[in-house]
């Protein structure tokens, strides 16, 4: 085989040649697939045929089968012998799965993948804030307040690629202070919110204040040992996300359910 093909449409659609390049074919034919179901181009119901596939992409059906293998952990796809591979409904879906929660984030239903992210995110972290209080090491509550100055800094000087590396970092270690192992595995699917909101231009230039003082807020409460402090504190910032993004997410061309039955 050779190690090019013909890529005239591969960025715009799941089906179409994918340029192949080096030891990436996996990877590149997993991305469209992905996409395009998690974007509905290709619908629940859909049966691909293994052949039909190998033969719009142009590589090897080995190829092929491994981008289905994954996808089907992924509970995207099921592969029915005799008939092809079947199109899960997102009921189906592992909507944790950090790369299902990109490819969601890439499609129409991003504004929606965002509110259901965010809608959890208030649900958890504040209770995480307030256990952490609790149970967290002097070393994650100095940390954090380290982490809350530099969020600070960085939110007033602009600079937004920081302020996400940062928030993530201040999230996440809010998480796994909380002493709770299951909180600690949410730390990905934060990271994916945060920086949903920030590559899709759903992020302020310069954050509130208020939101500022709210992070040294929770990192300080977190290392005086004051959980409903902690709580609190992250509760607001739990609500003015949820307020800032309200505007977005209660537009008329957004009220649709994602999870199709």
């Amino acid at each position: 085989m050779s190690n090019d093909t013909k890529d005239p449409e591969a960025s715009q659609s799941g089906w179409g040649p994918v340029t192949v390049v080096g030891s990436g074919l996996h990877a590149q034919v997993l991305e469209h697939l992905g996409l395009a179901i998690c974007g509905q181009e290709l619908a629940t119901g859909t049966i691909m045929k293994i052949e039909d596939v190998e033969r719009q992409y142009g590589v090897s059906r080995s190829v092929i089968r491994e981008s289905i293998r994954v996808l089907e952990s992924m509970g995207l796809v099921s592969s029915r012998r005799r008939v092809g591979v079947l199109v899960l409904a997102p009921s189906e879906w592992n909507l944790y799965d950090p790369q299902v929660i990109r490819w969601r984030l890439a499609s129409g239903a991003r504004i929606t993948q965002l509110r259901s992210l965010t809608e959890l995110r208030a649900a958890i972290e504040p209770e995480a804030a307030r256990l952490a209080a609790i149970r967290s090491p002097l070393t994650n509550a100095s940390d954090l307040m380290g982490l809350a100055g530099q969020l600070w800094a960085a939110g007033e000087a602009g600079d937004q690629e920081l302020f996400l590396s940062l928030d993530i970092q201040f999230h996440g270690l809010v998480l796994a202070s909380s002493g709770n192992e299951m909180f600690a595995k949410l730390q990905s699917l934060v990271s994916e919110v945060l920086a949903g909101r920030t590559n899709y231009g759903l992020m302020p230039q310069h954050p509130h204040e208020e939101a500022l003082q709210l992070h040294v807020d929770v990192a300080s409460a977190i290392q005086r040992g004051a959980p409903d402090a902690a709580q609190g504190a992250m509760l607001r910032i739990m609500q003015r996300t949820m307020s800032e993004m309200g505007s977005i997410w209660d537009s008329p061309h957004q009220n649709q359910d994602f999870i199709r039955r």
